[in-house]
């Protein structure tokens, strides 16, 4: 497992309150097993594993450049992002929004497909 469940799926699967559960995740980040993820879940933290911790919109973006997009060419949809970076729609729909307002992307929007409207230089991806 690298997500934690939600606190709402701990509080409700082992009928403990909103308090104990917050607790528990509180001790799992002071023992270094665990670390919440802006915009994300709560993830398990490997001892030598390399974690990006950068925002979500950061590594949308480096996306671009791992699958060799260029200009104009369709961008992956909501649902494949957040399949692949394990977070919710709406999550990549807010980053996805960010990159827009960069200039990073165009179009977008229910059923209208995001294009690569800039590659992002080194200084925009970090």
């Amino acid at each position: 497992m690298t997500e934690l469940p939600s606190l709402a799926e701990v509080v409700s699967d082992h009928k403990v309150s909103r308090g104990v559960a917050l607790r528990a995740f509180s001790v799992l980040r002071q023992e270094g097993l665990a670390e919440p993820a802006p915009g994300e879940r709560w993830r398990v933290v490997r001892p030598g594993a390399p974690v990006d911790r950068r925002p979500l919109d950061q590594r949308i973006a480096d996306v671009i450049t791992a699958d060799g997009l260029e200009v104009g060419e369709a961008f992956p949809s909501a649902l494949v992002l957040a399949k692949r970076f394990g977070v919710s729609r709406p999550t990549v729909t807010k980053a996805l929004e960010k990159l827009e307002t960069a200039g990073v992307l165009a179009g977008g929007g229910q059923g209208k497909v995001r294009t690569v409207r800039a590659v992002p230089t080194r200084k925009e991806r970090s």
